[in-house]
């Protein structure tokens, strides 16, 4: 692992250590500890789509949100989530993101982490063969050049998720041989169909209440996720759950732990 990416992920180790010590106001949610994740150990996690998922306990969730940056709702889930001291993973469109760099470079400033979610958000299963290894690297270096001013095609951050979860074997060999994680997902909020905040927020805790842990996915572009996020941050809250927050684990070192 070359230097500069050891030390963000120190760096990222860190400030979710301090967060878990202790956030600054009191009764909120906040993330409860680090996990680290590679693809050596766990190359396709998420129960909807693969065979594993990550090493949760009971009770415990990771906050996911896809297909952003998107100005004006994504500031609302920030807002909400820093109001709660709660660390989640983004997944971002290449596009957005070099068209709102300044909202990229926000999320990671407020200490979420930033995968991946190819550069137009089309389905990897439709289009032509030859066009998919450009739709992912053209996303990552979007996203790579907008975090950090250089576009890459070395993601800094190896978490990927798919458009739709629409993956071929040709895909999901590129993004193993390369070292890069892609995430499914455990539960879902279905935001993509029509229905309230409330409707939202049933379903949600309903899932999750029979789940009793897990990926979790939102949509941080959806206006009703936006609004609904303040109400589900409380219900963890309220009945005891607990924020991992996921971070690129260097080799043979794991952030799992309480902290």
């Amino acid at each position: 692992m070359k230097a500069p990416v050891a030390a963000l992920i120190a760096a990222m180790a860190w400030t979710g250590s301090a967060l878990a010590a202790g956030c600054p106001r009191t009764g909120t949610l906040g993330t409860s500890r680090i996990l680290g994740v590679d693809a050596a150990t766990t190359p396709q996690v998420g129960l909807k789509n693969f065979p594993q998922t990550l090493p949760l306990g009971d009770h415990e969730v990771v906050l996911t949100f896809d297909d952003g940056p998107w100005p004006p709702t994504t500031p609302l889930v920030l807002a909400a989530l820093a109001r709660e001291c709660v660390r989640a993973t983004f997944f971002l469109i290449g596009k957005p993101a070099s068209e709102h760099p300044e909202l990229v470079r926000r999320i990671a400033a407020e200490g979420h982490t930033i995968g991946h979610h190819t550069w137009l958000h089309r389905s990897l299963k439709q289009i032509k063969p030859s066009e998919t290894t450009e739709e992912i690297d053209r996303g990552i270096a979007a996203v790579e050049m907008a975090l950090h001013g250089k576009a890459t095609t070395v993601p800094s951050t190896p978490f990927f998720r798919f458009p739709g979860f629409e993956s071929t074997p040709a895909t999901l060999e590129l993004l193993r041989s390369r070292g890069i994680v892609v995430f499914g997902t455990d539960l879902w909020a279905s935001d993509w169909d029509s229905m309230t905040p409330e409707e939202e927020l049933k379903l949600i805790t309903d899932r999750l209440e029979i789940a009793g842990r897990g990926i979790i996915l939102f949509h941080d572009p959806k206006a009703r996720t936006a609004t609904m996020l303040p109400a589900f941050l409380r219900y963890l809250r309220d009945n005891h759950y607990r924020v991992v927050h996921l971070v690129p684990a260097s080799p043979g070192v794991h952030f799992s732990g309480a902290h």
